[in-house]
């Protein structure tokens, strides 16, 4: 079975490596051995014994027709969404492991596949090494999924849990994230949450089988997260993590990407370092947990060869993946509820009182010059109002 990479970066080269390191065992699966015919990249290698399969022009790719299977693993979605239509249209199977591409094309690139019998799989563009996409594909399909909440993206969590362990400023950690190679140059769609946005919209659209546009989502990072807050937290025995979260509730789907306050006995409170976990609750099923590497060139790389082994076992046949390009309108996310904990400039608890109403406050050790406290349960709209009307809100981070 002849295969090729298009993005020979840190994912691309794991796909390589993963396929030489356990090759027997994937030709035992497959029925025969998946070779690398070719390898799509601006670059050259020279040295690497992957060089003479280097070529520069994806059209290469697209006329040979031993290649059965294609892997994109560039990023972005111009110019991979070219490349990829064009690998389907020629009845192509095609493994990705891009969430902003499948985020802004999935659902036209899985009715492309249909219609030329061939498959668009992208189990690693959620959660890295974690199976998600196919549970919810397979083996989940008996249960009205009503949430999906997930810690999703290694940077930030990576951040999170050492700004509480170490109690340090967030400029500090994300240096070292950067040091570690956890981070890029450019951390924006890390540490702004859009990266867990693309994800929870993959999710939600699989989940309710039509197009969710990650714009819609409202989202919020961590910037805004301190080591005051971290005090805080620890004051009441939470962990602050970023979340990606999407619920049905009677009019629809709210989605929401933002740090919450998670008690100990929150499935997700003790999942630490760069580890991912998404937790999933069905109608039928209960609650359900994946949990493991959610980033990495190995853990990635093994979802996108599992992928590989799933096209080339089905060669012949389209799987069906109910996600269809009619939009899905989500419920606006200020309609939603929650408790919120509010830290505020200033020590008067009457003036905190009048506006916010029964509130509990929290001691935090060596914290001076602000209150901090903890709303009743309101909409998300209710709260920006009493935001407005007080003024010298310093932050806000909802209570799971």
């Amino acid at each position: 079975m002849k295969a090729a990479v298009m993005g020979y970066g840190t994912i691309g080269s794991g796909v390589v490596e993963v396929l030489d390191i356990n090759g027997s065992s994937i030709a035992k699966r497959v029925g025969e051995p998946v070779e690398i015919k070719y390898v799509l990249d601006l670059r050259d290698f020279p040295g690497d014994p992957i060089q003479d399969k280097i070529v520069h022009d994806y059209k290469t790719i697209a006329e040979d027709p031993e290649v059965k299977i294609v892997v994109e693993t560039m990023g972005g979605v111009e110019p991979a969404y070219t490349f990829v239509k064009a690998m389907l249209e020629v009845g192509k199977h095609v493994t990705t492991s891009n969430k902003a591409l499948v985020a802004a094309k999935g659902a036209e690139l899985i009715a492309l596949a249909k219609e030329k019998n061939v498959n668009f799989m992208f189990e690693a563009s959620v959660g890295g090494g974690i199976p998600i996409i196919r549970p919810l594909n397979s083996c989940l399909t008996a249960d009205e999924i009503e949430e999906i909440t997930g810690i999703v993206n290694g940077t930030t969590n990576y951040m999170m849990t050492e700004m509480s362990e170490k109690g340090a400023d967030f400029d500090e950690v994300l240096k070292d994230a950067q040091a570690k190679g956890y981070a890029e140059k450019d951390p924006t769609a890390d540490i702004e949450g859009y990266d867990a946005c693309r994800k929870i919209a993959i999710l939600t659209s699989l989940v309710c089988g039509q197009q969710v546009d990650f714009e819609d989502i409202h989202t919020e990072g961590i910037t805004h997260i301190s080591a005051t807050d971290i005090k805080y937290a620890k004051a009441m025995g939470r962990a602050i993590k970023l979340l990606a979260t999407s619920k049905k509730t009677d009019g629809g789907y709210v989605a929401m990407v933002a740090p919450f306050l998670l008690p100990k006995e929150h499935p997700l409170y003790n999942v630490n370092g760069v580890f991912n976990a998404i937790f999933v609750h069905g109608n039928v099923l209960g609650d359900a947990m994946f949990y493991g590497s959610g980033a990495g060139k190995l853990p990635t790389a093994s979802a996108v060869v599992a992928d590989v082994v799933e096209m080339a076992k089905n060669v012949d046949k389209n799987i069906p993946v109910e996600w269809s390009s009619k939009k899905l309108e989500l419920v606006d996310y200020r309609s939603a509820e929650n408790r919120f904990f509010v830290r505020v400039s200033g020590t008067d608890k009457a003036s905190v009182e009048k506006v916010f109403g029964n509130v509990e406050y929290i001691d935090a050790q060596g914290v001076t010059g602000e209150l901090g406290f903890v709303t009743e349960v309101m909409t998300e709209e209710a709260l920006e109002n009493k935001k407005a009307a007080y003024g010298e809100v310093l932050n806000v981070i909802r209570v799971a």
